[in-house]
């Protein structure tokens, strides 16, 4: 497969040469893994007791070998960007949904009760991947194949969180973690070598600056880490009055569900900020934070006649655990006084998103 070099050489030297920002820790990861194992090992909140005994286990499922050959995953919609669902996707994506699933929860079951045979476990299923240099066998440019690069974006946002909190077991392999590195750090340096400099950029922008910022971090590359960090700017530069995304409100019947899915990697992104100095919450622009999106994703799911401001389109109404995963992080930073009712309602249970770690519950819950 063709590599774009002279655009991924672009766009990393950009991000370098634009900021002084850089990892000044790889082991700080997504949390503090030492005071997390410590917190949920003396914890009695009956919701995190719950979540820990359900926890999937990486040792008990099954392997998942690496696919081979190209990666051709047919477009998630039937037609166009909305509408009905093209479910040969879901097929196709399943063996990438199975490695996300069998990663993180090896790394969530390290966090949740230390155990290095889990952590060995999911470093194992990494070093497979890279061994047979999985992730990279897709060109949107060449064959038009968008979802493919999509799906590389998310299953590298799921590697580079789960490697992240793994490169503190001082029991792992050296070896096996430098080559999972490694592959990680050419895979997500090819996935933001197909972007458009200076193009405004959507939700999958979004997810491949969580992959490179995830990845970025565990393998102690400041390019790929600002890479991150200028998306989560560009990010909230591009919302509205009322807090909305504008590339997303054009998604019809699931602009609530695109607002909702933007917000995801970005999240994310400011905990990783976080957790190398940078106060990515805080930034603002024309006058608005992140939290200007969070509140409005919380009032239109409460509201849905708030989006029609946008779209005359009835948006759909069912959400899944993983639209609400990422607050579990926001409101253990900032509490939910002043969120909408739908988002607090929401983490009331364990929630489940193997894009943002698995049992974001485990890694954030207080």
């Amino acid at each position: 497969m063709h590599l774009p070099k002279l655009a991924a050489a672009l766009i990393i030297a950009s991000a370098a040469a634009l900021s002084a920002q850089h990892v000044s820790a790889h082991k700080a990861s997504l949390i503090d893994v030492p005071a997390r194992q410590a917190y949920l090992q003396a914890t009695k909140e009956p919701l995190l007791l719950t979540a820990i005994h359900k926890l999937p286990s990486c040792l008990a499922l099954p392997f998942v070998t690496a696919p081979t050959g190209p990666m051709n995953i047919p477009h998630h919609y039937i037609s166009g960007g909305h509408g009905p669902i093209n479910p040969a996707e879901a097929k196709a994506a399943k063996i990438y949904y199975d490695f996300e699933g069998r990663i993180t929860a090896g790394m969530n079951q390290y966090v949740a009760t230390g155990s290095h045979a889990e952590a060995k476990c999911a470093l194992d299923q990494l070093d497979a991947w890279a061994t047979a240099n999985t992730l990279m066998n897709y060109d949107p440019n060449v064959n038009g194949d968008s979802q493919s690069w999509f799906q590389a974006e998310w299953t590298l946002g799921a590697c580079g969180v789960t490697l992240s909190v793994l490169v503190n077991d001082p029991t792992l392999s050296l070896p096996e973690l430098k080559s999972v590195a490694l592959w990680l750090d050419t895979a997500a340096r090819k996935l933001v070598g197909f972007e458009k400099p200076g193009k405004p950029g959507n939700n999958h922008h979004y997810w491949r600056a969580l992959a490179a910022t995830s990845i970025g971090v565990a393998c102690s590359d400041d390019a790929l880490f600002k890479f991150g960090v200028d998306t989560f700017h560009e990010a909230v530069n591009q919302l509205d009055k009322n807090g909305a995304f504008p590339l997303e409100m054009e998604r019809h019947e699931r602009s609530t569900h695109y607002q909702g899915f933007a917000l995801q990697p970005l999240i994310l992104i400011a905990e990783f900020g976080s957790r190398q100095g940078l106060d990515l919450y805080g930034y603002t622009a024309n006058g608005r934070t992140i939290r200007d999106a969070v509140v409005f994703f919380g009032k239109i799911v409460d509201d849905p006649s708030l989006i029609k401001q946008y779209t005359p389109d009835e948006q759909l109404k069912e959400f899944g655990q993983d639209e609400f995963a990422p607050y579990t992080f926001y409101t253990a930073r900032f509490g939910d006084s002043g969120l909408p009712p739908a988002i607090p309602k929401y983490l009331t249970r364990s929630l489940m998103a193997t894009r943002l770690g698995g049992n974001t519950t485990i890694l954030a819950e207080k």
